[in-house]
């Protein structure tokens, strides 16, 4: 997930990679943004929060309790909006997309 900082989402996208951060993969105990499994978190018009993400396969078994928690995670820190998570399976996911603290935590490094 890039951030553009001098964009005018800019803050409240370093905000909610902050609160995804603390969103776990009930099966590895990682974050999702450390495993990449976020793309994209974008700010839309009329208080939407649309994210972009994939789970690590498609019949991930805990892929609702995963967008329970996007979902319980943005709308603490934006109680106001709404939230929109788009699944998307392009890219594939795939363990290049872990971050080095990601593989550090799951003894990859």
């Amino acid at each position: 997930m890039e951030i553009n900082l001098s964009s005018p989402q800019g803050a409240d996208q370093l905000k909610a990679r902050a609160a995804l951060m603390q969103v776990l993969d009930p099966e590895l105990f990682v974050n999702i943004i450390d495993l990449g499994l976020v793309y994209d978190v974008q700010f839309l018009e009329r208080s939407i929060i649309e994210v972009t993400m994939t789970l690590s396969t498609p019949h991930c078994p805990l892929g609702d309790a995963i967008e329970e928690g996007v979902n319980n995670a943005l709308l603490q820190v934006f109680p106001k909006h709404k939230v929109k998570i788009n699944i998307v399976w392009e890219p594939e996911w795939n363990f290049d997309k872990i971050s080095p603290e990601g593989k550090e935590q799951l003894g990859l490094s």
